[in-house]
């Protein structure tokens, strides 16, 4: 929160500014402004998040509250810095808070300490909460379903879920995530109650508190925007309000009078007392919009109820009839209250129902959970004499909403066009007709910033000035992607005389900052800047003749079409920044103001330095602003971009995946050597040590154990080439995987290779070594020398540069020493490629070439790098084969210039192996995936090994015909240098296309001839088949194996597109035309 000026700091010395400045600690997002908040703060008008008044509710009338957040979700911050403080809760005491595993039976513990024999019955009426986020519920699964199956006995619980979840694939992303709740409380009986908004998380969250006194509840709220986003809210209940609030309110409904009430007429009865308690007009469903509609949306979720009200009413003001109903208490769903909610005049009911994912979105057999409520209500109801024509419009949980996408939902529903076109430069900023946030009352402000950057809170320090104004309405909100640059970040602001319910990023900012010049190779950050607005760009040292080439092309050219004004900060020019970084953070600030708000930069100046704690500084720095701050001109020429310049087709936003900035420091945690005993006790004391027994506990990624079932040589045996099919028996270890999927083996090492290193070593096999976890640095990890030369340690892998540079330090011996260094730096560079490439040295040669550097073994585990996972493409499909899993694999081989035999270590562990041997393995996600519809064709193209995942693909084409399902054109391409020795599945390709799922087997044999065929030859030879299949009939194309022939298939691509526009009288860019199959998923290349 704002803090107030601190007291006189004396002269500064000449020349140099005092740097007796406050360095703004920005503990979490889920805080308000970043910063820690005490519980008598929260009351009255304040800035807060919707997860903090959460908290507050829980950590106020709970007795004990356990929580399951992942370490960066921070969803507990707030209640567990409470509890350590000892703050007192409305019953007189702390609230226990226990911030648990997420891991299976997690719930357990709560089952356990309220049904306990020793268990205060006194205690018996009070609360016990939950807080989680909507990832961690199945684990939660076992202890929820216990619960309310003996609820008649237990206490009231209830469960506050945010929302959000993690998912991998292609675009990693954090995701909202209601279906894993609304799955749940279906199945186990639970109660679900939303928040619609920031504004009124405290009261749903006391609503949902009474309403376990009842049956069970889960608040259900918006975890990954709203939930996090610092914002003003007026009517806040101090801890005493609620607990004065939740008396009164629970004393009613726990009445003799409620005792054989129904759950539905309970929960009635108790929305009912809430409002009046409160003057509030909360429903079980909330209609909004034109008075007669003829279509309505029903919406739940926090931002999907927000938009959608707002985009009614926006189209209400325009005749439009439509409307929505927003769906409050999804469980009980109370059918009688819907058909009342529902305006009698609509004809056409679209339901917004969130599914798993985009797979859910297209199979037709799939619905969401709400449209299966809302097509109950209106089966049974007698209020329309034509029925409603119901449409599910489902959305998986990586959508993200703007007023935009729900105004295409509403779309579907209306046959007239809702949005009109954008034909001017003043439209760029908006979509006529739907302007939910009004530009001449509402100041927004965005900030792009790599998370290296030395201003990070400058900020998240101006919104807290504009909010020390107690007539404006400010809202914070940053968002991360710690897999673009590095990490970036983005910081939207926004400022209103009213209250501003916004959830969606700014598109029409009056002011851009940008924090690093190379972001603009990355986003299109003009793309949300209004006409007319404002950018300021760091730019450090670069003259203003310079400025035009460190502008990418088309970020001049939006420059000119958005009239916007360029302003560079260069904080080169000023000395103090060079002797104190920190300092630049108060330059950004001041640049800001002076460009945002030029008319007021004297008073908030002032407050800047009450919150920075020195206003000298800023003075003095305000002083230097004229020398660092310039706006330059845009020249009209800009906007005319040279035909040879490449336009990038960049997002204009981010993709977040991380709530917090990407931590680029990694600790290297010592590693010990113990003896058994030591190792013993924590087997045998488990809790006394926290020890958990794992599965290969040094890897980061969930595994499995497999078995393996065939392991035979497809190749002859006189064959140079070792081609082998290895398949393994899934038995229970619960492993899953989806066609085009890669298996992750994680391989061994030999054995007589490392206990011949042992052996020279002078190691003990059996010695402890106690290695801190990848995962976890917490958690300590038990191994053998010998297991850890095994599976952790890769010894026998090929040593970067930097090894040699660290073993340096353990070398005795000065020439050895010397080379070492040489080898780790530029002067040795031929030499270490050498050793690299041609004599294929390993961690274990140099360790023995040079043996006056002899680091101990806790120094060879912190130097030599950690055995890595061997990905394979899948080559079976688990609907076709679910208990097993197979793979195709070439041994990897050579001969060093020592005559010595090499192999690559995954593939020789793999061929190695016998029937019945465990293995360790895991599952990762590819951009291999089939078409959505089963009638799109799809052609691949596989060299070698690459024919592994089609043949999944093939598999599960012959299922889905097998099943009656027609399917479309099937192509198959393959590159080998002999049919008889690598025709490799041969028979199965064969047999496939006589049984009419290949429709074309196109085999080239590059060695079998006098000239070389190689696979784009043949695909040459059939292109009109090839022109049918990708252009006419939308196929996909696959490409799996080396990088080499990548340009020559797709040339033959562009010939085929080429042939068909000149056909249809056409003239298409065929490059462009292959990036658009690519941003289509239908050019998919999985090369190496």
């Amino acid at each position: 929160m704002p803090s107030s000026e601190s007291g006189a700091n004396g002269p500064a010395p000449a020349g140099r500014l005092d740097k007796s400045h406050k360095k703004l600690c920005h503990h979490s997002g889920s805080l308000p402004f970043g910063q820690q908040i005490v519980v008598p703060e929260i009351s009255g008008p304040t800035y807060i998040t919707a997860q903090i008044l959460i908290q507050q509710v829980a950590y106020t009338l709970s007795d004990r509250l356990w929580t399951y957040s992942p370490e960066t979700f921070d969803l507990d911050v707030a209640v567990k810095e409470w509890y350590k403080q000892g703050v007192a809760n409305a019953h007189g005491y702390s609230t226990t808070v226990e911030a648990m595993q997420i891991r299976s039976g997690a719930a357990n513990v709560a089952l356990g300490y309220v049904f306990s024999p020793d268990f205060d019955l006194k205690k018996r009426h009070i609360p016990q909460s939950i807080i989680a986020s909507s990832s961690s519920l199945r684990y939660l699964r076992g202890a929820l379903d216990q619960l309310s199956l003996l609820y008649s006995i237990a206490n009231p619980f209830v469960a506050h879920i945010a929302a959000v979840d993690y998912v991998g694939g292609t675009t990693p992303r954090l995701v909202t995530d209601y279906v894993s709740a609304l799955s749940m409380a279906e199945e186990l009986g639970l109660a679900v109650v939303s928040s619609f908004s920031a504004h009124e998380s405290q009261h749903i969250s006391l609503f949902a508190t009474l309403l376990a006194s009842i049956v069970p509840t889960i608040h259900l709220y918006d975890g990954l925007h709203v939930g996090r986003e610092t914002t003003r809210v007026i009517d806040v209940l101090d801890q005493v309000g609620l607990y004065k609030t939740y008396q009164a309110l629970h004393s009613q409904i726990t009445g003799p009078g409620n005792k054989h009430a129904s759950l539905d007429m309970t929960l009635q009865r108790l929305l009912n007392a809430f409002n009046d308690e409160l003057g509030t007009d909360y429903g079980l469903f909330e209609y909004q919009g034109h008075p007669t509609p003829d279509s309505v949306l029903v919406a739940f979720g926090t931002v999907e109820t927000s938009l959608a009200s707002q985009v009614a009413q926006s189209l209400q003001k325009d005749g439009i009839k439509v409307g929505v109903i927003n769906v409050r208490v999804y469980r009980p769903f109370v059918e009688e209250d819907f058909i009342k909610a529902l305006p009698k005049s609509v004809k056409t009911i679209g339901v917004l129902g969130q599914v798993k994912n985009q797979h859910a979105v297209s199979d037709a057999g799939v619905r969401s959970e709400l449209y299966g409520d809302v097509v109950a209500a209106l089966t049974y109801s007698g209020d329309w004499s034509t029925p409603p024509n119901i449409v599910d419009i489902k959305y998986p949980r990586e959508q993200v909403w703007t007023p935009v996408s729900i105004a295409a939902a509403f779309q579907l529903l209306v046959p007239k066009p809702l949005l009109s076109p954008r034909n001017t430069s003043e439209e760029l900023e908006q979509q006529q007709g739907l302007q939910l946030v009004d530009p001449a009352t509402v100041q927004q402000y965005t900030f792009w910033d790599t998370d290296g950057s030395s201003t990070p809170t400058a900020p998240v320090v101006i919104g807290q000035v504009l909010s020390t104004n107690s007539s404006n309405n400010v809202t914070v909100k940053t968002e991360h992607d710690n897999l673009v640059q590095g990490g970036l970040h983005r910081i939207d602001i926004r400022s209103s005389k009213k209250t501003v319910e916004a959830p969606f990023p700014i598109d029409a900012a009056d002011v851009v900052y940008v924090g690093d010049a190379s972001l603009l190779k990355q986003i299109n950050v003009l793309e949300n800047i209004r006409f007319g607005g404002k950018i300021i760009l760091r730019l450090p040292g670069v003259k203003d003749d310079e400025v035009e080439k460190k502008l990418p092309v088309d970020f001049r050219k939006a420059l000119t079409t958005k009239s916007a004004q360029l302003f560079i900060i260069d904080t080169q020019v000023i000395a103090a920044i060079s002797d104190d970084a920190s300092l630049e953070t108060y330059l950004v600030q001041l640049a800001f103001v002076r460009v945002a708000y030029p008319n007021a930069e004297g008073i908030i100046n002032q407050k800047l330095a009450g919150i920075n704690g020195n206003s000298k500084i800023l003075d003095n720095l305000t002083k230097d602003l004229e020398k660092a701050l310039r706006e330059v001109e845009v020249p009209a020429d800009w906007e005319s971009l040279d035909k040879d310049s490449e336009v990038l087709q960049l997002p204009s936003t981010i993709s977040v995946n991380s709530f917090v900035s990407f931590d680029t420091v990694e600790l290297e945690q010592p590693t010990l050597l113990k003896s058994w005993q030591i190792a013993a006790k924590g087997l045998v004391f488990k809790e006394a040590f926290s020890t958990k027994p794992s599965l290969r506990p040094d890897l980061p990624v969930k595994t499995f154990t497999v078995h393996v079932k065939e392991n035979r040589r497809l190749t002859p045996l006189t064959y140079e080439r070792n081609i082998f099919h290895i398949e393994f028996d899934i038995g229970t270890s619960g492993l899953e995987y989806d066609i085009g999927e890669a298996l992750g083996v994680h391989a061994q090492n030999d054995e007589r290779e490392a206990l011949d290193f042992i052996e020279y070593y002078k190691l003990k096999p059996e010695e402890i070594v106690e290695v801190p976890s990848r995962e976890d640095p917490q958690v300590l990890e038990n191994r053998t020398v010998y297991q850890a030369l095994i599976q952790n340690i890769d010894i026998f892998g090929r040593p970067p540069k930097r090894f040699y540079e660290a073993l340096a330090e353990f070398a005795d011996d000065a020439a050895e020493k010397k080379e070492l260094l040489s080898l780790g730096g530029p002067e040795g560079a031929a030499e270490f490629k050498r050793r690299a490439e041609v004599d294929t040295i390993t961690y274990a040669d140099v360790l023995l070439e040079f043996p006056s550097a002899h680091p101990s073994f806790h120094d060879i585990v912190r130097i030599v790098s950690p055995m890595k996972r061997r990905e394979y493409s899948i080559a079976s499909c688990q609907k076709v084969t679910p208990t097993s899993v197979a793979l195709m694999i070439v041994t990897v081989g050579w001969v060093d210039p020592k005559g010595r035999d090499r192999f690559g270590q995954a593939t020789r562990y793999l061929h190695s192996l016998r029937p019945g041997t465990p293995v360790t393995v895991s599952v990762k996600p590819s951009v291999m995936k089939l078409p959505p519809n089963s009638t799109q064709p799809i052609i691949m193209a596989g060299l070698g090994t690459g024919l592994a995942p089609f043949r999944a693909f093939v598999q599960h084409r012959v299922l889905e015909k097998a099943q009656g399902i027609e399917i479309g054109p099937v192509l198959l391409y393959m590159g080998s240098r002999h049919q008889r020795e690598e025709y490799c599945y041969g028979e199965e390709w064969e047999a496939y296309r006589d049984a009419g799922v290949i429709t074309l087997l196109g085999r080239a044999f590059s060695r079998d001839q006098p000239q070389k065929i190689y696979i784009q030859d043949r695909m040459r030879e059939t292109l009109d088949d090839i022109m049918d299949a990708l252009v006419r009939k939308d196929g996909a194309f696959y490409l799996c194996g080396p990088t080499w022939p990548v340009p020559d298939v797709t040339n033959v691509l562009e010939e085929a597109i080429a042939v068909h526009s000149k056909k249809a009288g056409k003239k298409v860019d065929t490059r462009k035309e292959i990036e658009k199959l690519k941003d289509a998923g239908r050019y998919v290349l999985e090369v190496y």
